[in-house]
């Protein structure tokens, strides 16, 4: 499987707390990778990094054989990487379709020109995601479990090549999991390369095709699921720590 996505060497130190240490790590083609590890492991810092909503102290990352280290945000969604956020934040007095709409003007390549057909690209987004009937709402007045819907429908007008989820499942009970679960491996079917930020262990192991650890801003981890959620290391930092 050949890399989309390559961390070399990441670190990003905030003055005296070294958030993510000398991080490396590849994204397939196809693949969904997901990231786990316990509160304050560097997850979302990572995340980050990649989007370029962040800059790394040391390091370098490369999208598609290019490096975009010192690319700002906005120049690395343009060229295909999409992100949704832990904290969701809907342009306010926006409808749902226009939310998804800015996705689509400012996206990938120059984004759509026309808001027409940005607005006829944000519908078949929500569509897919199952928001289709929410697209006259104020997005502000969604639930918190289609605003985690919203947030994959905004990244995905924005047509990436590789999606960046952090925690797009936090709080949703177990039938909202498995359908996100359902819409991720769609994605990932459409083509789109994922890394995933998820806590519910039953959940990221169904969807991952493998899984990276993060600890106190360390890899302590990388390889298929069943073999790192074995991994003594791994139940002591972290798995050990949840169920007791």
């Amino acid at each position: 499987m050949s890399a989309i996505l390559e961390v070399n060497h990441v670190t990003r130190r905030f003055t005296g707390l070294v958030a993510v240490n000398d991080v490396s790590f590849t994204l397939g083609r196809g693949e969904i990778l997901g990231i786990i590890g316990p509160n304050g492991a560097g997850k979302t810092t990572l995340v980050s990094l990649i989007s370029g909503t962040l800059s790394p102290t040391l390091g370098e990352i490369f999208f598609e054989s290019k490096n975009v280290t010192g690319l700002p945000a906005f120049r690395r969604a343009r060229l295909g990487i999409g992100r949704t956020f832990q904290i969701m934040r809907p342009f306010p007095g926006l409808s749902v379709l226009d939310n998804v709409a800015v996705g689509a003007l400012f996206g990938h390549g120059d984004g759509e020109s026309d808001l027409t057909r940005a607005r006829e690209k944000a519908r078949a987004q929500l569509d897919f995601v199952g928001l289709g009937k929410f697209v006259t709402q104020r997005a502000e007045e969604l639930g918190g479990p289609n605003r985690k819907r919203l947030e994959l429908a905004k990244a995905l007008a924005m047509q990436p090549k590789v999606l960046l989820c952090d925690e797009v499942m936090a709080g949703l009970n177990l039938v909202e999991i498995n359908e996100v679960i359902e819409v991720l491996k769609r994605i990932r079917e459409s083509g789109i390369s994922i890394l995933v930020i998820e806590h519910v262990i039953k959940a990221i192991k169904s969807l991952s095709d493998r899984l990276l650890v993060l600890h106190h801003g360390d890899k302590i981890a990388d390889g298929p699921p069943d073999t790192v959620l074995s991994n003594s290391e791994v139940i002591e930092a972290y798995l050990g720590r949840r169920r007791s």
